[in-house]
Formats: C-alpha cells, sequence, structure tokens
C-alpha cells in the first residue's frame, strides 16, 4: 500500500488549529485558537482545491469541533464546537456566523476540550476542565446526564455507540459509561494524562475494541472490558489525537511535530510537520485521507490516491519547510555534537525502523535529524537542531540550563518572587502546567499563565533575540504577572506564603456576553414559536437588552458606562426572570450573575412591590428545583458577586439568613459547580463576618457558627479539590473570630473530621498546606 502524501495545504486560520474534522470527501472543518471553526468545501480535484468560509466566531479559543450527519430534521448536518467559554454551540452547516446556532449547550464550568457525538444514539458528548463529562440529547438540546467521578480535567471522550461512551481524563482513568450517566468500568493501566480515544475497526490485528494515548507518548490497545491487548511505540513525546483508518490502520498526532500511520503494531509511516504540535488528526471514512491540524496555524490534508495527491510545487514546499524548520534541543535530549556522525552516515547506514531519527554533525558545525522512511529506504532531513526555537542570542541560565525567558511571578505581596522559565520553543500550555505542578500551585490559573506567556513572548520568531531577557520582568518591576489578580481565584496554598485569613472577596466574572445574549434571543423565538407571545420580549425590549451589552461590558472592566442602559437592562432581566418558565432561565440568571459584579444598581434594584432581586429568586422558586442545579450554582455566583460592590456587600449583610436558607435548602454538595460556587459565597461571608467592621459583633460569632456546620457538610461531601480548598479557606478565615467559633468547630461541628476527610479526598500540596494552618488555630 503506497505512502501518505500532501493533498492539500490549507491557510486561513489566525493562530493554533486545535481540532479538526473530516465527515466526507468533500468537506473538512477544523477549529482553531483563533476563536474561528472553519468550513473547507472542495471546489475541485486534481490538484485538490478547497474554499475556506467561517462556520461560527467565538469569543475565546475553540478547542473542540465535531460533526452530526445528516437527519430529516437537519439535512445538512451539524457542526458542533467548543471552547474557552465553556459554551458548546450547535450549527448548521449553511448558516452565517452572524445568524443564530441551533442550540447553545450551557452547563460546563470550565473550558471545554473534548466532543464527540453519536448518530446511532442522537447524542453529544462533550469533556471539560471541570471534571466532568456531560451527555446531551440531540434536538432537546439539554443536558440528559453528567459523567462524575473524573478527578481531573476531561481531555478525550468517545461516543463508542448507543450504549457506551468513553472518557480519557487527566486523572490517568479510563472510564466507561451508559448515556444514561451510571459508571460501567474504570481502567487503570495509564502512567500519565490521558489526551486521546478512539474506537478500533473490528479488522485490525489485536481484535482491540479501542486505543487511548497520552502524556507517556504510548498508544495502548484495549477490550471495552478493561484488558490491555497491545501496545504501540514510537512517538517521542506526548500524543494528541487518535483515529482509526478505514484499512483498520491507526494514525496518531502529537507534539514530537508527527503524525504517524500504525498497521498492527508497527509503524508504517511517519508524516514530520514544520510545527511545534500537531495538535488534531480525523479521518475521512469515504476515502481514507487524513487531515492534520497544527501549532503552525495550518490544516494538511494526506492521500493515498494518486489523483489527489497536491500540485507537485505544493508537494516540494512542505517537504522545504520540514526541513528548514528548527527542532528545539529539549526535543532530542543532550547532545554531544563532536561524537555525532558526519554526513557519509546517510549513505552507508539503513534505518533499522520507520520513524528513526539520526542526529548528524555538518561541515558547518549544525546540527541537523534525519528521519528514516522504510517506505522509500532513505533517510529524510526533517530539520536543525537549535537550541531553542525563536532565539539565537543570548541565553538565560536558571538551575542549570538556558531559556529564552525567566519571567518573575509575585505569589503574595513581600514574598520573594518565583521564577517562571519558559523557552520559545515549548508548547505555552505544557511550560504553564508544569509551573504550576513544580510549585505547588492551583491548576485554575493554568489559563491565566498561559496568556501570560503568550502575550509576553509574541513577535519572537527564529533567529531573533528576545527582549527583556536578562531574567526581569517584560513589563517593568511593578507590573510583575500574579495569579488570580483578576479576583476570580483564591490566593495560593503553598508552603511558602501563608494562606489564611482570607481578607478580599472573590468574583466569578469570565463570561461571553455575546454568546449570553445570543441564547436569550434564540428562547425568546422559542417562546414565540411555542405560541407563548405574551411571555416573550418584543422588538423593542430585545434593543433594550441589545443596548445593556455594552455598557454591561464597560462596567465589568471598571470603565465609565451608561447607567441608564444598565438600569433598563436590570429592570428588564429581573421581569424576564419573573415570567419565564424555569427551563430557560439559565442565561437570564447567567446575566443576572455579571450584573451583579459589575454595578451596585443590582444591589438597589426593587420591585414594583418593592423586593429585592434576592427575594425575587425566592418567589421564582430557583431553589425550590434541585433538578436545575445549574440555576441556582447561577443563582449563588450572583449572591457571591454582590461582594464586588459596596451596596451588595450591605444586601447580602442585611439578607444572610434568606440567602443561607435557600442555599442550604438546595445544596448538592457532589455537583462540582454548585459546591465550588457555594464554598465562594462562604469565603465571601467568612470575609466579611472577619472585618474591622465586622468582627466584634455578636451576630457575626452565631453567623460564623452556622457557615461551619454548612462547610463542615460540604468538605466531608464534595469530591471535587476546588471545591474543598475554597471551603477550607473559608473555615480558616472564620476561625478569626475568636475562642466561642473555635470551640464550636472543634466540640460542635467536627471540623477535625472535616479535615482529615480533606486530606484524604484531595491529595494536594495547597490542601494539606492549609489543613496545616487550620489546626495550628485550634490548638
Amino acid at each position: 500500500m503506497d505512502d501518505f502524501k500532501l493533498s492539500a495545504s490549507l491557510e486561513e486560520h489566525d493562530d493554533d488549529v486545535r481540532a479538526v474534522a473530516f465527515p466526507s470527501s468533500d468537506l473538512v472543518l477544523s477549529a482553531s485558537r483563533d476563536a474561528t471553526v472553519r468550513l473547507w468545501k472542495l471546489l475541485s480535484q486534481d490538484p485538490p482545491k478547497f474554499d475556506c468560509s467561517i462556520s461560527s466566531h467565538g469569543s475565546a479559543f475553540i478547542n473542540a469541533t465535531s460533526y452530526q450527519p445528516p437527519s430529516p430534521d437537519f439535512p445538512e448536518g451539524l457542526i458542533i464546537s467548543g471552547g474557552k467559554d465553556t459554551i458548546i454551540e450547535v450549527r448548521q452547516p449553511g448558516k452565517p456566523p452572524d445568524d443564530n446556532a441551533e442550540a447553545l449547550l450551557l452547563g460546563h464550568g470550565h473550558n471545554i476540550c473534548a466532543l464527540d457525538n453519536s448518530s446511532e444514539g442522537n447524542y453529544i458528548v462533550s469533556g471539560s476542565w471541570d471534571s466532568s463529562a456531560r451527555v446531551w440529547a440531540i434536538g432537546k438540546w439539554e443536558c440528559s446526564a453528567v459523567l462524575e467521578g473524573h478527578q481531573g480535567s476531561v481531555w478525550a471522550v468517545l461516543a463508542y455507540d448507543k450504549d457506551t461512551i468513553i472518557t480519557g481524563c487527566a486523572d490517568q482513568l479510563i472510564r466507561v459509561y451508559d448515556p444514561s450517566g451510571k459508571q460501567l468500568n474504570t481502567i487503570k493501566g495509564s502512567s500519565d494524562v490521558v489526551r486521546a480515544l478512539c474506537k478500533v475497526y473490528p479488522d485490525h490485528p489485536s481484535n482491540a475494541h479501542f486505543a487511548s494515548a497520552g502524556n507517556e507518548g504510548i498508544i495502548r490497545l484495549w477490550r471495552i472490558d478493561g484488558r490491555q491487548i497491545g501496545e504501540l511505540h514510537g512517538h517521542e513525546n506526548f500524543i494528541y489525537s487518535l483515529a482509526s483508518l478505514p484499512s483498520g490502520e491507526i494514525v496518531s498526532s502529537g507534539e514530537d511535530r508527527t503524525v504517524r500511520i500504525w498497521r498492527g503494531k508497527n509503524c508504517i509511516q511517519t508524516i514530520t510537520h514544520p510545527a511545534i504540535s500537531v495538535w488534531a488528526v480525523a479521518v475521512c471514512r469515504a476515502n481514507g485521507d487524513i487531515v492534520s491540524g497544527a501549532s503552525d496555524k495550518k490544516v494538511r490534508l494526506f492521500t493515498r490516491a494518486k489523483e489527489r495527491i497536491a500540485a507537485p510545487a505544493v508537494v516540494q514546499a512542505f517537504e522545504e519547510s520540514v526541513q528548514s524548520s528548527s527542532i528545539p534541543k529539549q526535543q532530542v535530549g543532550d547532545i554531544q555534537k563532536e561524537n555525532l556522525p558526519g554526513p557519509e552516515f546517510l549513505k552507508q547506514k539503513l534505518g533499522t525502523k520507520e520513524g528513526q531519527v539520526a542526529m548528524i554533525r555538518e561541515d558547518n558545525g549544525s546540527v541537523t535529524a534525519h528521519q528514516w522512511s522504510q517506505g522509500y529506504q532513505k533517510w529524510t532531513n526533517v530539520g536543525t537542531v537549535v537550541d531553542a526555537v525563536g532565539s539565537s542570542g543570548k541565553k538565560i541560565d536558571y538551575l542549570g540550563k538556558e531559556y529564552d525567558y525567566v519571567f518573575d511571578v509575585d505569589i503574595e505581596d513581600g514574598k520573594p518572587p518565583l521564577k517562571l522559565p519558559y523557552n520559545l520553543s515549548q508548547n505555552p500550555y505544557e511550560a504553564a502546567t508544569k509551573f504550576l505542578q513544580d510549585n505547588e500551585l492551583p491548576m485554575t490559573y493554568l489559563d491565566q499563565v498561559t496568556n501570560f506567556i503568550t502575550a509576553n513572548t509574541q513577535g519572537a520568531s527564529l533567529g531573533e533575540t528576545p527582549q527583556n531577557s536578562a531574567g526581569s520582568d517584560p513589563l517593568g518591576t511593578e507590573a510583575r504577572y500574579r495569579p488570580g489578580q483578576s479576583g476570580s481565584t483564591l490566593p495560593v496554598a503553598t508552603s511558602r506564603p501563608k494562606v489564611l485569613p482570607q481578607t478580599s472577596y472573590l468574583s466569578i466574572k469570565a463570561a461571553s456576553l455575546r454568546t449570553v445574549q445570543k441564547k436569550i434571543e434564540e428562547l425568546n423565538q422559542q417562546l414565540i414559536n411555542e405560541g407563548s407571545q405574551d411571555l416573550a420580549m418584543g422588538p423593542p425590549l430585545l434593543q433594550i437588552l441589545g443596548n445593556a451589552m455594552k455598557p454591561l461590558e464597560e462596567a465589568l472592566a471598571n470603565q465609565t458606562c451608561s447607567e441608564n442602559e444598565l438600569a433598563s437592562g436590570l429592570d428588564l432581566i429581573m421581569h424576564t426572570i419573573s415570567r419565564w418558565p424555569a427551563g430557560q432561565l439559565l442565561p437570564l440568571l447567567d446575566l443576572l450573575r455579571l450584573f451583579a459584579a459589575a454595578t451596585p444598581l443590582t444591589a438597589k434594584w426593587r420591585s414594583s412591590n418593592g423586593t429585592n432581586f434576592i427575594e425575587v429568586l425566592e418567589e421564582c422558586k430557583v431553589f425550590a428545583d434541585p433538578d436545575r442545579s445549574n440555576n441556582i450554582m447561577l443563582a449563588v455566583r450572583a449572591f457571591s458577586n454582590l461582594f464586588e460592590k459596596e451596596s451588595g456587600v450591605a444586601l447580602a449583610d442585611e439578607s444572610f439568613e434568606k440567602v443561607h436558607t435557600l442555599v442550604k435548602s438546595s445544596a448538592n454538595y457532589s455537583n462540582r459547580n454548585l459546591a465550588i460556587a457555594i464554598a465562594t459565597l462562604y469565603v465571601n461571608y467568612a470575609v466579611l463576618f472577619t472585618s474591622k467592621s465586622h468582627c466584634t459583633l455578636p451576630s457575626s460569632i452565631d453567623r460564623g457558627r452556622v457557615l461551619l456546620e454548612d462547610l463542615a457538610s460540604l468538605i466531608k461531601v464534595a469530591v471535587d479539590s476546588e471545591a474543598i480548598y475554597r471551603a477550607l479557606v473559608a473555615v480558616g478565615t472564620l476561625m478569626e473570630l475568636g475562642e466561642k467559633v473555635q470551640a464550636a468547630a472543634k466540640q460542635d461541628c467536627d471540623i477535625e473530621g472535616a479535615l482529615k476527610k480533606a486530606e484524604s479526598a484531595a491529595r494536594e500540596p495547597r490542601v494539606k498546606g492549609i489543613v496545616g494552618e487550620i489546626r495550628s488555630s485550634l490548638k
């Protein structure tokens, strides 16, 4: 069988291509960090030419995409995508990006990193950094099940068949569920993060049912009952993506710049890319072609069919770009240049396996890498080894290694900064992850650290000396990066700084206003279509909603804005919440959460009957419907965000008993997002009760005791480490109220039992550190 050769190189994206799909021979989908999903439609063959159009344009990185085949309801099929804004968007391919989506699926609390769908089972499955996977019924557009039990990010999901879903997790485990959410099996065997899954076709010689791969660089073959029956070795770094060819062969891609083709247990072809990462690979079942997406912003198609091979000039340009690319020294390990063979080695020695790499010392002193092709029986130049891609100038020594940048990261005022080393050859996400792990910092900072790296290394490229490379902060000494400075995360718990007591309020303000607005408009149209025009907003009210978006965005950024438009928008939101059915309140509550953080008008708002927004939520029975936990979660987040404004603090203070009753009546601590929201709210109340103005009030002591009971219950029941950690911060802060509260903690609330549960359930250094601080305060 012939080797794969380049069929087309598609160049329209402005950032890394993170996901691809190949649903038919004339249609390719790609999703990118440039916040777009693009459709590539085949215009002509021999050589292949494609037309590009944008299907979706979001507000943040898009990390995953999938395609639902045509059906009577959706004759063009459906494009499904998700990413950093936590929303899954479902679109018909023929609609322009500004048209309303077919559905916006809300429920995940963090970055969506995996999507798959079952046309047979008529469902979508998604995976997220929020440690959950979710099942969504196609057509109903509601979450039908949450696949719980994960102890880390769910990096991979596989709709194996109509009755079986498989997930791969950062906790190194593979789990098998049915679509109702029942866990059927837990599969152990991987020694690191699981990032990729694919179904294996029946004619594969191993008789495996599915394959997995991830950070360990090994492809593992499994039976559905959890038996491992094979391993494929060859990748030299993280594996990000897997797919199966109609021939039964397996395709993989990863951080070693390659796409690899596997027949049985052997790698039969290695396709090196001129990029740092090959993020994704997919297969067209109709013709057996392959598509890849990489960090160099390009989508590439590969084929075995001679009639679909790209024009010779395009193939030559691709091969030359591989040869001229620079390979970071970190990818090939320590090289003793003087011991390397010269160019004559390539003529005298044959390779022993597909993809084998040989390092050659060239006559000019440089080191080149050459890869063996078993099919062509020859060595191919795949790049030049350099100290760091993007730097030929001065390097910075840190802990015996050289880096392009060494940033200072302030964790706490008055404490020495931590060092964040970074080479331009590195993947920013992986560098950020390693920094957080090495310094025992919460993974909740991953996005912020990654964005910081990206923002402060933009523009550096091959052959350039990085600016500000002397080790100082590129933003200036007074503008060093501080994780969590936006207020959305907790201060860090490590052995170095002392965490307790918490003295600042927390808020949860991240959102895509455009997406929330569009979801409200879609639900409004749905009410009209169902004959409920009396509940729906007419054009004038929709205009009021639209007019409020810009001032709301400005208020969230602490900029001057139009209070009149904000007030009108808030009044409309509250009026609509009191009228719409519970199943359609989610985007309205999300918008209310943002109003609470953005403007003091929220706390001051009163209905015509004189009720405040907390009382309106009670009257609407938001907290009386446990099946709609996302509604409750967003309402709790709105309560937390009140603490952003003085008038909000005053309302939260005077309404404590009501707020506490509502939250306690609906508390489901096993629900990750709700547990984190409740813990965040209780942190804010703990900060209020221990403030100078409140710490001596008898009511603060009484309220502190009440909160301790709830916090102990939350810690004992919650399974998510972030929820446990925030609850511990609240407990530790309440200890500042003095002996009476400390005595209640020891005698009435079994805080020691909660601390032991926290230590066993969340084995993280930050949890261990804060447990130690609490125990010290109780002595």
